[in-house]
This record gives structure tokens, sequence and C-alpha cells, in this order.
């Protein structure tokens, strides 16, 4: 079974079992709902802890989660620099145009005239939109926009992805 990290908990919080959680999903609402099953990857463990979401709440930058059946700051102070994964089965299905990152890292970039650009290697978040870092065989690093004008198709099932390659984009 594939695991894909929502989380890593940095810290707790006061006494009554909240653990501080850094994000590492576009999905916190969904990801930390009560109720969702995650599995809790202790540094150097090879199975994880199944946990269930108890709460859950927003604080500064971090998720302040609890889980069923850890009340105490004594039950979840080992879960330090734990991962919090969430299972590929229990991943959601997203709208059109729209990819999680481990369907976008390892994709060959092609130009619309079929030459091969490179790998993505990389998913950088701006702000504005996604940038994709593409690592040609040889030679510099391509950064791609994920925009509408430049990517003209995605397939994940074939690792393919086909742009348009505007003037000035490639830096050759």
């Amino acid at each position: 079974m594939e695991w894909f990290n929502v989380g890593k908990i940095v810290n707790t919080h006061g006494i009554r079992g909240e653990v501080r959680v850094m994000s590492r999903t576009d999905f916190p609402e969904e990801r930390f709902a009560i109720g969702t099953k995650l599995g809790l990857f202790k540094p150097d463990a090879k199975k994880p802890i199944m946990v269930k979401i108890a709460s859950h709440r927003q604080h500064k930058n971090f998720e302040l989660v609890t889980f069923e059946g850890y009340p105490n700051i004594n039950d979840v102070v080992e879960f330090k620099e734990a991962y919090l994964k969430i299972a590929e089965h229990d991943l959601t299905d997203l709208e059109d145009h729209a990819y999680y990152h481990h369907e976008i890292l390892g994709c060959t970039v092609y130009s619309t005239e079929g030459r091969e650009l490179g790998t993505i290697t990389e998913i950088l978040e701006t702000g504005a939109n996604d940038v994709w870092e593409v690592k040609p065989k040889q030679g510099k690093m391509h950064y791609i926009p994920y925009i509408e004008d430049v990517v003209k198709e995605v397939d994940v099932d074939e690792k393919k992805v086909v742009i348009e390659v505007l003037e000035g984009l490639l830096s050759e």
C-alpha cells in the first residue's frame, strides 16, 4: 500500500492531547476532518500507528488535532517528529485539470511538436499557480507554469505532459 504525506507533527499543544501539525496538503479541512483515519509514521518505524481524528482547528500556521484514544499530553508526546499520511485508497477524486503531486512528479514533458523536454522533478507552489521544475537530460532546469496557455495535455496514466513552448519559456 502506498502512503502520501499530509503533515508532520512538530510539537504538542496544551495538556489535552492536542498536537501541532505542519500541514503538507492542499486540503487540510478534508485531511484533518473529524473521523478521518490517517497513518502515523514515527521516525524509524516500519509500520504506521492508525489514528482517527477526534478534533481539528487551525492556529496560526498550524493545524491542531487530537486523536481518538489519546486524551492527554502524555499519550502524544512520543508522536513528535512523526508524519501523518493518508493511504492511497483514501484519496478522493479531484475536479478536472487538478492533480495530486505524486501524479505529476516523474511525468515526461514534451513540446506540442513532440520534442522531449525533460522530467518533472519538483512542484513549486507560488500562490498564483504551481510551477513545475523540469529536468532535461542535459542543460539547465526548465520552469513551466501550470497555466492553460502553456500546459495543453496531462496524461497521468501514461506519465506524459504536453506543453506549448511560449517564447522565452525554456532556458536553453
